[in-house]
């Protein structure tokens, strides 16, 4: 299996606390963590679009 780890401090950043969330609350919407997260960590289209595959191939995964 392929690790494919992100570009970038602040999109590496999304991604810790994204998955932390989702082990904290696993009631929110993954699309609300993603909006969340693009806005605390100031990330461009392009790398909410990289959350959105990222996760969502993880829940596929699961």
């Amino acid at each position: 299996m392929t690790n494919i780890m992100p570009e970038g401090e602040d999109l590496k950043k999304a991604v810790q606390w994204i998955s932390a969330k989702l082990e904290e609350k696993k009631t929110e919407p993954l699309a609300i963590l993603i909006e969340n997260a693009v806005f605390k960590f100031d990330l461009s289209p392009k790398d909410a679009d990289f959350l959105t595959r990222f996760f969502g191939k993880r829940n596929v995964d699961k």
